[in-house]
């Protein structure tokens, strides 16, 4: 597995590139390489064709050369009659005549090449049959049970895979909220509000809702695929910290967050697309739930990382951690991550044939419909149009509104915490971020079991023919329950009187809540709409749910002040109480609406 991991890597393929398929060769560059039969038997059809088309317009011009000559002898002999030109004419019309029947006839070629049409074309139709027209033989696709194929890959090599992506996203993630600890240190040294100095997180945020818009098609292109994407990005992330550590003011700070944001997106965006691409669609549950273990621990992890970092050196030093983070995962990624969009591995299989072959015939499905296909300036209108479009889809428009209603209360929430752990129960700065590590008990626990609820619950029913997609929503009926739930015990056991593992315990129910939530939801809408609309789809919910989520921050402690701990989350309980009827008519009126989609029609 290893060589075939490194060689399909970003560093592996240029190693590849520079020395020309000398070190680390894919089996198309190997000496004893040999091209699949059917690559063979179009080659060989095509040279005999030539061959026959040459020979048959060699004799044709041959025979009509001479004809002309004996036309033009016998028109100039002064003793030949009218009478006399006849036969000479039509020996010469004759010859054209048998000369175009040589050229038809359909026993003229050579056995050869009749054989090889019949061997290489035997799916062809005559005019009346109605059987399909046969498959370009030059047309590059992957053989059966190839190893190169993402899908066909050893299960330890698609874990593996897995696990990287899920490393990326949390290298991306924790960004967020790794922020936090800093804004004090950020108040004093420059002089700031605290709106402004949490601007910083609000930024980031809109930025990874913003860029899958633009980046996400790039990664939709064959020529491109994803992990150029997602290293290229990392690689400008990791980069982008180090502004942010020399800083000089506070405004560099903020836009280098923001760029830091957007360049990172596609991590967050098309995570869960590359779990799809080396998962069979009823294991891509499961994956996309581990591929969210990633997504969740960076902002849980952050402030746990970021605490005792500013604490003991300044605000600068959680930004320097995510420096050392993004920059681990930049070289990890580098050297192990592989492409796993199919139509990107079939066309460098394509260009390796045509430089073997030196036959440019050889094309993949994907180069095909490129030729006459969309521009990326197009591809990225199409793409924005539609994610608005399908946003107004009544089903679409609920998801995304739910989701960001939980997303804008969840970072909301998290601007109780420095109240609760530091001005109530006196927390140095360090000690405050170890509460967050409840979200990593419960959160492993509402894991397991929602393996366990796919595994043996919902994947045999989705195997019966009367599936229908609402099905996935029943689990965030009961998740829903458990944020209000949540909320309450925190606001309101957050008291000196109190113990603080009341409160701690409280907010780890949280996690159980917008985890199953956050899984049945985008699961519903990605399954409710054809395949080709999902990216779209998902590139819409992160854009609406990020928009709306980094406002909230900027006014959490103020808030919080405002109307208490109690207050403040009784409100937040109650809006999500709230929300849980509305699913729950989502559940029961969701196929009328599906059937009235234009877009599923």
């Amino acid at each position: 597995m290893t060589p075939d991991i490194i060689r399909d890597s970003t560093v592996g393929q240029l190693i590849n590139r520079f020395t020309h398929g000398r070190v680390l060769p894919y089996a198309e560059q190997r000496p004893d390489y040999v091209l699949p039969a059917r690559y063979r038997v179009a080659l060989d059809g095509s040279a005999i064709k030539n061959s026959a088309s040459t020979a048959a317009a060699s004799v044709t011009t041959s025979r009509t050369a001479t004809a002309a000559s004996s036309l033009k002898e016998g028109a100039e002999g002064d003793k030949i009659s009218a009478s006399d030109n006849a036969p000479a004419a039509r020996t010469f019309l004759d010859l054209e005549k048998s000369d175009l029947h040589h050229e038809s006839a359909p026993h003229e070629p050579t056995m050869a090449l009749k054989d090889l049409e019949k061997a290489d074309l035997h799916h062809e139709a005559t005019p009346h049959d109605s059987e399909p027209v046969a498959k370009d033989p030059f047309l590059v696709e992957f053989e059966e049970n190839d190893p190169d194929r993402p899908l066909n890959w050893s299960r330890r090599k698609r874990i593996f895979v897995a696990t990287l992506i899920s490393y990326l996203t949390f290298s991306i993630y924790i960004g967020s909220a790794i922020y936090t600890p800093s804004i004090p240190g950020l108040m004093q040294s420059f002089g700031v509000s605290q709106v402004v100095a949490t601007l910083g997180l609000s930024l980031f945020v809109l930025a990874y809702g913003i860029g899958p818009m633009i980046l996400a098609p790039l990664q939709e292109m064959p020529r491109q695929g994803r992990t150029p994407v997602y290293i290229i990005g990392l690689f400008l992330f990791f980069i982008f910290q180090f502004p942010i550590v020399f800083a000089p003011n506070v405004a560099t700070i903020l836009v280098f967050r923001f760029f830091s944001g957007f360049v990172g997106s596609p991590a967050l965006a098309t995570g869960g697309a590359s779990m799809i691409d080396i998962f069979e669609p009823r294991h891509a549950p499961i994956a996309i739930a581990v591929w969210s273990i990633g997504a969740v621990s960076g902002p849980v992890l952050g402030p746990v990382i970021g605490s005792f970092a500013a604490q003991a050196n300044g605000w600068q030093w959680p930004n320097w951690e995510l420096l050392w983070i993004s920059g681990f995962a930049f070289l990890v990624l580098s050297l192990f991550l592989p492409e796993t969009f199919e139509p990107t591995v079939l066309i460098r299989r394509a260009e390796r044939i045509r430089r073997l072959t030196g036959d440019n015939r050889f094309r993949t499905q994907a180069e095909i419909d490129a030729v006459e296909g969309e521009s990326f300036l197009e591809l990225l209108w199409t793409n924005f149009k539609r994610a608005f479009q399908l946003a107004a889809e009544p089903a679409v428009l609920f998801a995304n509104s739910y989701i960001a209603l939980l997303y804008a209360c969840f970072y909301l929430w998290f601007e109780a915490f420095p109240i609760l752990y530091v001005e109530t129960y006196h927390f140095s700065l360090g000690i405050s971020g170890l509460p967050y590590l409840a979200f990593i008990v419960s959160g492993l626990t509402t894991f397991s079991f929602y393996i366990l609820y796919l595994l043996y619950h919902l994947n045999p029913r989705m195997a019966k023919p009367d599936f229908q997609p609402e099905a996935r929503l029943e689990l965030g009926l009961v998740a829903g329950l458990f944020i209000p739930v949540s909320l309450l015990i925190f606001g309101w056991s957050g008291q000196n009187q109190t113990h603080w593992i009341v409160p701690t315990i409280g907010a780890g129910l949280y996690l159980p809540g917008i985890f199953l939530i956050f899984q049945c939801i985008l699961m519903y809408i990605s399954s409710s709409y054809p395949p080709a609309l999902a990216a779209s789809i998902l590139a819409g919910n992160d854009l609406f749910r990020s928009s709306f989520a980094s406002v909230f921050p900027l006014f959490g402690t103020r808030f919080f002040k405002v109307l208490g701990l109690g207050g403040g989350s009784s409100l937040l309980a109650g809006v999500n109480l709230l929300m849980v009827p509305l699913l729950f008519l989502l559940m029961k009126f969701g196929p009328r609406l599906r059937a009235r989609s234009k877009w599923i029609q």
